[in-house]
């Protein structure tokens, strides 16, 4: 059964702390690799996942699945979603990269439509078209300000995309603080393969920023690091458990526009925090794929 009203207010939530979680992210681009923000991260996002949002500690309950080829699947796509889109933001202002990667909500109507079978009208794939144009006036493809690296978070949407039909496509026969859990542990298992391979830093050192937070070798953290990871794990865990309740208990089409309320949070985050204020074209963009956005959930709320 659809709820809408509960839909909405879980996605909003799941904005607030995935954009927490961003900034948290970007403050070590500088200092310890990615890898290794993310698999602390996890490891505290499962914790906080267990204790706080496992029903009555049935730690075992939320463990076990029927589903666990789709649990994978359904990690794949959210690790590699996370892991571009952290890696952009080492280069790109936070606005920027969360305009690019916006698309996503609008990439996740389109193919509800084509692979769950959700009905679209005509509106939502006319936005969808405004919604891109507004990602190329970002990205200014075959301009000098065109950078290979504004990819990743296209790269990044299309995985957020497919990680939620999936999460629509098991619905109801997982729940959402299972589906948060192995979300973690696709995490951990990735990130540690990472650090087995890259953990030594052979391979940085390039001069690219986004590939040197991905490459850079393992360090020690402090304790004001470990304090940053456990708040980047409860936000992440927080935000990964709402947004799943979302897409469970409504249509991918209702839900997605509402997601929007992390662009304009990464735009107050990098005006505060950073200083970053878009540029003039890179503002019409993010203000068209807005625009897009508020208006699809009108459209929605009419419904």
């Amino acid at each position: 059964m659809d709820r809408p009203g509960f839909s909405i207010a879980c996605a909003l939530g799941g904005s607030l702390a995935f954009s927490v979680n961003d900034v948290v992210i970007r403050t070590f681009s500088t200092s310890l690799p990615l890898h290794e923000v993310v698999l602390f991260r996890a490891l505290f996002g499962m914790l906080f996942t267990l204790l706080l949002l496992s029903p009555g500690l049935d730690w075992r309950g939320v463990f076990r699945t029927r589903h666990l080829g789709l649990h994978a699947i359904r990690g794949a796509c959210v690790v590699a979603s996370n892991m571009t889109y952290f890696a952009a933001l080492a280069t790109l202002p936070l606005a920027e990269t969360a305009g690019i990667y916006f698309v996503a909500p609008l990439l996740i109507t389109a193919m509800s439509t084509v692979f769950l079978g959700e009905r679209s009208a005509a509106w939502r794939w006319a936005a969808l078209v405004v919604g891109l144009l507004g990602v190329l006036l970002i990205v200014k493809p075959g301009t000098l300000e065109f950078r290979w690296v504004m990819v990743l978070p296209l790269l990044s949407a299309a995985a957020y995309a497919g990680m939620h039909m999936m999460t629509r496509t098991m619905g109801m026969r997982e729940s959402a603080t299972t589906m948060a859990v192995y979300t973690q542990i696709s995490f951990v298992i990735v990130c540690s393969l990472m650090g087995l391979v890259f953990g030594r830093g052979q391979f940085g050192d390039t001069g690219n920023a986004s590939l040197d937070f991905v490459l850079r070798a393992w360090a020690m953290p402090g304790w004001q690091d470990l304090l940053m990871f456990a708040v980047a794990g409860a936000c992440s865990a927080t935000g990964g458990y709402l947004v799943a309740h979302a897409y469970r208990s409504s249509s991918a089409g209702l839900v997605a526009p509402f997601e929007y309320a992390a662009l304009v949070l990464a735009a107050i985050w990098g005006y505060l925090i950073w200083g970053e204020v878009p540029g003039a074209v890179s503002a019409m963009g993010i203000a068209l794929i807005l625009a897009t956005g508020v208006y699809a959930a009108w459209r929605e709320s009419r419904r």
